[in-house]
């Protein structure tokens, strides 16, 4: 494998981990404004994004490579309104999406067939996501600070 296609698909490792301690605290975020729907979507947003780093980490040791952990920076999250959750989800998974993009540059560069698959379904995977968060953002947006708009919306996202 490339050098610098393992680092890249290394730093996704920590890169996913970090964006399932991002995803917790703005589930935290939502608990602390009682909207326990939008909490547990958070909440199961981070296990996928462990789900995804696991992803990552199996196929560099499927192939080899040692995987390492690195610190993980989250930095300050925090969202006084549903609203602000969302936008800042929706603005962590564009970066993340065009990590993913570089990943594919990179193997594409290098000839690496072998991680195509992996890296195709995480492109397919950041389209969903996307489109995911920004369709409730535009919910968000239609109900505003609409009490009972926004419960439903809650209650909406409960069911996922």
């Amino acid at each position: 494998m490339d050098e610098k296609l393992q680092t890249l698909l290394n730093e996704q490792v920590n890169n996913e981990h970090g964006a399932a301690l991002i995803y917790t605290q703005l589930a935290y975020e939502m608990d602390n404004l009682s909207f326990p729907g939008m909490r547990d979507w958070f909440f199961k947003q981070a296990e996928e994004e462990r789900e995804h780093a696991q992803k990552f980490a199996e196929h560099l040791l499927d192939r080899g490579y040692r995987v390492e952990l690195e610190d993980i920076q989250v930095g300050s999250v925090k969202a006084a309104t549903p609203l602000d959750a969302f936008e800042a989800s929706l603005a962590h998974e564009q970066k993340v999406s065009e990590q993913i993009r570089e990943i594919a540059r990179t193997a594409d560069a290098a000839g690496d067939l072998d991680s195509r698959g992996l890296i195709n379904w995480f492109l397919e995977e950041q389209v969903e996501e996307e489109s995911s968060v920004s369709e409730i953002i535009d919910q968000l947006k239609l109900v505003g600070n609409d009490g009972s708009g926004l419960l439903r919306v809650d209650g909406s996202l409960a069911q996922r």
